[in-house]
């Protein structure tokens, strides 16, 4: 029984001597910084020499480094603590400055992208409008030869692009082709009349 008590003891001290020894000390302060939300563990180095800590590397900000060093004080078997820790303000008004930066030039890219996307559905329905005008405008043209007794409807052909009409084909007389011009050029929406129109039988 007293051995038995005699190497739980031995066991307890070893363990304590272990933690006390510097990679034990080294090793506790690394895990407390590392499980803290205001220092930066991967930028603090951690050295440890008779019980005295050396804490170096750049932290973000002076809360950073005060709690560095607390933690560092707070640890058993830690006698002292040397500070070489520098803050670096620099990197993280830099990160924030390029955070809103970015920011800015997402915001700019998606309003010139929403611009660019009106522009194109303001062309598309530009384009749709002059197509069903111009089809319109052909029609149109075309329903007057055919009701007018004094044009062969049937023998012109009527195209219309951006309200511009152009007469193909051939009449039976230049009075005939004057008539088929002023009807196209007083229908609705026609801009212009080109006349292609031949006169022959």
């Amino acid at each position: 029984m007293l051995q038995r008590c005699a190497a739980v003891l031995a066991a307890a001290i070893l363990t304590v001597a272990c933690a006390q020894t510097d990679a034990g000390i080294t090793t506790n302060v690394k895990t407390k910084l590392a499980a803290d939300d205001t220092v930066k563990a991967y930028q603090v180095d951690v050295d440890t020499r008779n019980g005295v800590v050396t804490l170096s590397g750049d932290v973000e900000t002076t809360a950073a480094k005060e709690q560095a060093i607390r933690i560092a004080r707070g640890t058993d078997g830690v006698r002292d603590v040397i500070d070489q820790l520098r803050v670096d303000e620099a990197a993280a008004t830099a990160g924030t400055y390029d955070l809103e930066n970015r920011a800015e030039r997402g915001a700019a890219e998606l309003k010139e992208e929403g611009r660019e996307a009106v522009a194109r559905a303001g062309e598309a329905a530009d384009k749709a409008g002059a197509y069903v005008t111009d089809a319109a405008i052909t029609s149109a043209v075309k329903a007057k030869f055919l009701a007018d007794t004094a044009v062969s409807g049937l023998k012109i052909d009527v195209d219309t692009s951006g309200g511009m009409v152009t007469l193909n084909g051939t009449v039976s007389s230049r009075a005939e082709a004057d008539r088929a011009m002023t009807l196209a050029r007083n229908t609705d929406g026609v801009k212009g009349v080109h006349d292609n129109l031949k006169v022959g039988r």
